[in-house]
């Protein structure tokens, strides 16, 4: 059994923020406990754009805090998403979150990160694996 909480991550290598500025991911199940996916929270800072595109990844995103825009940059359709609203990202979609407010949401990913991960040029988040 783990039991972690999000104080304990804090200021560890679980806890990731971007390159770009955008966004601060609490990685509290990676794939190094090995069970088959990862498990995170995220903020994503008001005001900020994020392009992302997990072509190595499936998503489930469910919003807990603030209000964003979500594009499918495939098609053009727009979503608002709000606090009680999931997306799953089943297809691999090209998408970008515009946060109005800090949007805080949790995570699931399969396969699991590993918790190196950072989106690259393209929204990618490379296929990482543990030694």
């Amino acid at each position: 059994m783990i039991v972690r909480s999000l104080s304990d991550i804090e200021g560890t290598d679980r806890d990731v923020e971007s390159a770009s500025g955008t966004w601060r991911s609490k990685r509290l199940v990676l794939a190094k406990e090995g069970v088959g996916f990862s498990f995170h929270e995220t903020v994503l800072y008001a005001g900020t754009e994020t392009s992302m595109w997990y072509a190595n990844h499936i998503e489930a995103v469910f919003c807990v805090a603030g209000e964003a825009e979500l594009t499918n940059d495939e098609t053009g359709e727009k979503h608002w998403i709000s606090p009680g609203t999931m997306y799953l990202l089943d297809g691999h979609e090209k998408h970008t979150l515009r946060p109005k407010t800090d949007f805080r949401a949790l995570c699931v990913f399969n396969p699991p990160v590993t918790g190196r991960e950072d989106h690259d040029e393209n929204g990618v988040y490379p296929l990482l694996t543990e030694a």
